[in-house]
């Protein structure tokens, strides 16, 4: 009889045990793999590297099949989906993600919606994207992460403003700016804020106590900024919406603030330089706006940014002829004309043609009026031509401009005549009148310099020095209230429509945003000092608008309608970029 403990049996039972011994250590191996190539993968992520990042996270899923921990698998499809959206593959993203899904709700799923919206917005598919962000943004809400919420609140609105729908972004900007504040992200918050003003200013939505609000917050919270180059944007752009509401001095104290921070940079200092002077035209501070123009052009033109250049001299014309040195701001039109025709910018080309027209009838030389008036006409039917024109305000705005032009070459025309009748002896004596006020004009300019050269004698002088200052609100611009429950100052009360809104944009025409690229054949060689410093970055472009009229200060309007092709690279306002994604640890 055998025993129960035979010696068959008992061999068999330690096969058993020893088969699921060396089972078990196989997995734990390739546990143990797994996770290493998903840390090799998050290292490579930091250092930049996203293709080696790619092949670690390809790596870590093909050896994570082998396991039967589907929990594993989804991690590993989840970060190798992310890997890809973030290498610009978004369609292969998608498909991997697809399978990170968990079939009941898990921790990483706010990150996964997260990446789903990342690789349909990079698809350009801006609905799913906008679905995938909001679920994201709620997700994170409920786990009390605003840091989270409010970056996936950024992404909310760069799909809206790929859309141009202008409200939706400004009311995503906000929720950010709030969420930013809940998680102790002030800086963040003031930043989300800024371009909450700059969107609102865009619809009609908004009361101008609501921006107003929105902008006094985000300058309150800018004192949480330490990054000179950020705080710096922060206040030119700030500026530029208090220029839009026309409210000019506070737009004029946020230049002031902006000024000591962009010192370093030459490209940024000459765009506020160019806002400073622009606004102080609109203040009829003309003889103060002088140095800001001449010194904004001159950097513009080492820099090789012809067209802000050409901007430059339309402003600094402005200011010679509100001072009556018509003569000079003729020459300034001049040098603009030459800066529109070498950047091949049709729109200020037309306007400094228009400017000079005017200079012209002022010295009364209508024959010179006419040409001007004539080639204003024919580029702006070029602008129209360029430029989509089925807009309605496009076309109501291109057709005021247009009869203005017209208007003023019919009375070049009368004027032309009139001289014609009267005859020679007219002629003659504006000629003498004109050569008259050019010797004046000389003797004056030589009797400045005198007393400038005396001056600097006694004392030296220190040009544009401002102090390195907070911002301190003023009474006009009341505490932010929760939306919705936002008072009407005194300063600013409206019935109807935004004054932004509903009048021409005419106000602020040469207010720059942009820091252009510069063109080497139009660098001054002169002034290499400014050469061994580059603008990394690009702040988001102002389309200058080509129907603005010139019969107020020529200052121009940076808010307009931003196709993708013209949003650059930049923090928080930036659309084209490399899509970041969202990644996970194993186990």
């Amino acid at each position: 009889m055998a025993s129960d403990g035979s010696p068959s049996q008992d061999s068999q039972k330690k096969k058993k045990k020893t088969s699921r011994k060396g089972k078990g250590e196989g997995v734990k191996d390739t546990e143990i793999q797994v996770e290493s190539l998903t840390a090799c993968g998050h290292g490579a992520l930091q250092q930049g590297d996203s293709s080696k990042a790619l092949e670690y996270f390809k790596k870590a899923f093909k050896t994570a099949v082998n396991l039967k921990e589907t929990k594993v698998q989804r991690a590993c499809a989840f970060n190798l989906g992310a890997a890809y959206v973030e290498a610009g593959k978004p369609q292969k993203g998608l498909d991997f993600l697809s399978q990170a899904e968990p079939s009941d709700k898990g921790e990483r799923v706010a990150d996964l919606q997260f990446n789903l919206a990342a690789a349909h917005e990079a698809l350009d598919d801006h609905v799913q994207a906008v679905r995938h962000y909001q679920q994201a943004a709620h997700l994170y809400r409920s786990q009390g992460d605003g840091s989270s919420e409010g970056d996936t609140c950024i992404r909310l609105a760069h799909c809206h403003l790929r859309r141009k729908e202008w409200s939706g972004a400004a009311e995503n900007y906000l929720r950010a700016a709030e969420s930013y504040k809940v998680s102790g992200k002030l800086a963040s918050s003031a930043v989300a804020l800024k371009d909450a003003g700059n969107h609102m200013l865009k619809c009609d939505c908004f009361t101008t106590d609501d921006v107003i609000s929105v902008l006094t917050e985000c300058l309150e919270l800018s004192a949480k900024i330490t990054e000179p180059e950020t705080l710096g944007k922060l206040y030119n752009a700030v500026g530029l919406s208090f220029s839009q509401l026309k409210l000019f001095p506070e737009a004029a104290e946020c230049y002031e603030l902006a000024l000591p921070l962009v010192r370093s940079t030459p490209r940024r200092l000459a765009v506020v330089m160019q806002n400073l002077g622009a606004v102080h035209n609109s203040l009829a501070q003309y003889r103060k706006a002088l140095e800001y123009h001449r010194e904004a052009a001159a950097l513009h033109g080492s820099l090789g940014s012809r067209r802000a250049q050409g901007c430059c001299f339309c402003n600094l014309a402005y200011a010679l002829s509100e001072l009556g040195e018509l003569d000079e701001a003729g020459e300034s039109y001049l040098h603009a004309q030459q800066a529109f025709k070498d950047s091949d910018d049709s729109s200020g080309h037309w306007q400094a043609c228009e400017g000079l027209g005017g200079i012209k009838m002022r010295l009364r030389d209508p024959d010179k009026a006419i040409l001007c008036y004539k080639q204003a006409l024919a580029l702006l039917s070029k602008c129209k031509l360029l430029l989509n024109t089925s807009t309605p305000c496009f076309q109501d705005v291109s057709s005021s401009v247009q009869e203005s032009l017209v208007n003023k070459l019919s009375e070049a025309l009368q004027m032309k005549l009139a001289i014609q009748q009267r005859g020679p002896l007219v002629r003659q004596a504006i000629k003498e009148r004109n050569m008259n006020r050019q010797h004046l004009r000389i003797t004056q300019m030589r009797n400045t310099e005198e007393l400038m050269a005396e001056h600097s004698r006694k004392e030296p002088l220190s040009s544009h020095r401002i102090e390195d200052k907070e911002w301190r609100p003023t009474e006009t611009c009341e505490q932010r209230k929760p939306h919705g429950d936002m008072t009407i100052s005194s300063r600013a009360t409206q019935t109807e429509c935004p004054d932004h809104m509903n009048t021409l944009p005419e106000a602020n025409r040469n207010l720059n945003n942009t820091y252009e690229k510069p063109r080497l054949e139009y660098k001054n060689p002169t002034d290499s000092h400014l050469h061994s410093q580059q603008d990394e970055a690009m702040c988001e472009t102002s389309i200058q608008n080509p129907l603005e009229s010139t019969s107020a200060p020529p200052l121009e309007e940076h808010t307009e309608a931003l196709p993708s092709a013209h949003l650059h690279s930049e923090e928080s306002t930036s659309i084209h970029r490399t899509l970041k994604s969202r990644f996970c640890t194993v186990m």
